[in-house]
């Protein structure tokens, strides 16, 4: 991800809520990791989404290597980047613009075992309650206000938080973004999607939301293929 084009914990709201939302996914269906064929066949294109624009970005297999002080805020961090600290079979990414005015997104579709997948979400989910201010030691950015919000009830289990991201410069004063994260789970395949409102544009102080069409129109799409296979 391109986190502002240059990079990748608050107190935390628990996520508990009177009745559970409603679950969207596949759990039974998805038996096994999806190949990458699989997942290029599952992800959504312009045809998919009305009103934005969809193209590919770089994406790797391998576990992220991004570290955070203290350590254990990890997780967060690097879901910014649209990844975690467990490898995936297979990966892609995309950004996801709107034609008009509008907020974009960037996603990522991960292929793992599914005790793999089960974690990644656990260790969102825990992290975001849990972290209050952490660094990220590769870029030297802070984050802070991490605030886990209500369980958006997408997949078999999703996860969704904000945080705000403060980069920094030398001899300048660190620019404040706001970012939005939601992480879902269906089957063996967790998708990521972020946001951030970039600096001096029209929404750069308010909080940042991926918009949920984007959420939408993908996990439809992941749930035809699961159901086919």
């Amino acid at each position: 991800m391109t986190s502002l084009a240059i990079a990748g914990c608050g107190t935390g709201q628990g996520s508990g809520t009177d009745a559970a939302p409603e679950r969207t996914g596949t759990s039974g269906v998805q038996a096994k990791p999806l190949s990458e064929a699989d997942l290029e066949r599952a992800t959504i294109t312009g045809a998919d989404l009305g009103g934005y624009e969809v193209e590919r970005a770089l994406a790797a297999t391998f576990a992220s290597r991004k570290t955070a002080d203290p350590a254990e805020c990890a997780p967060v961090m690097q879901a910014v980047g649209g990844s975690s600290g467990f490898a995936a079979t297979a990966r892609i990414a995309r950004s996801i613009f709107p034609k008009e005015n509008g907020p974009s997104a960037q996603m990522t579709l991960s292929s793992h075992s599914p005790g793999d997948a089960e974690q990644v979400i656990d260790a969102l989910r825990t992290t975001a309650e849990r972290c209050k201010t952490f660094k990220d030691i590769q870029t030297d950015f802070d984050y802070d206000t991490v605030q886990l919000r209500p369980d958006p009830g997408y997949g078999d289990e999703s996860v969704s938080f904000r945080l705000t991201q403060l980069a920094s410069f030398e001899g300048e004063e660190p620019v404040r973004v706001p970012y939005a994260v939601v992480a879902v789970r269906q089957g063996a395949t967790v998708a990521m999607f972020t946001n951030f409102n970039g600096p001096n544009g029209p929404n750069d102080k308010a909080p940042a939301d991926v918009p949920k069409a984007i959420i939408k129109a993908q996990l439809n799409k992941l749930s035809k293929l699961a159901a086919a296979k």
